[in-house]
């Protein structure tokens, strides 16, 4: 069973910025190709923020330029860096990973953008 731990998060004021990290645990014999993160505003669908894989990395249009998805090498880790944050980036931040052709999703943390 493979578990994603996620932390960071929290309230910003806009410009701020805030560091999200999501660690897979579980019986995980390799290192995972895909790893990212999605978010969930009220009242909106779940999207694609940032992803890695084994050939690219992918970024949403309205977070070019402000954040950066990292992983440390040959560790099932991947941190996103959030700078010049909106208030439009409030939402839920998911981890995301597939693995052996199976979604796997995070808790959830929120991030909130406000003055």
């Amino acid at each position: 069973q493979v578990q994603l731990v996620e932390s960071g998060g929290g309230f910003v004021q806009p410009g701020g910025s805030l560091r999200l990290s999501c660690a897979a645990t579980g019986n995980i014999l390799l290192t995972i190709a895909t790893m990212g993160w999605y978010r969930q505003a009220p009242g909106k669908q779940r999207e694609l923020v940032a992803e890695t894989t084994a050939r690219s990395i992918n970024y949403a249009n309205p977070v070019k330029g402000r954040f950066t998805i990292s992983r440390d090498s040959g560790e099932n880790t991947v941190d996103l860096h959030m700078h010049s944050l909106k208030p439009e980036d409030t939402a839920v931040y998911y981890c995301h990973t597939i693995l052996t052709g199976q979604d796997y999703w995070g808790k959830g943390t929120q991030v909130t953008v406000s003055s």
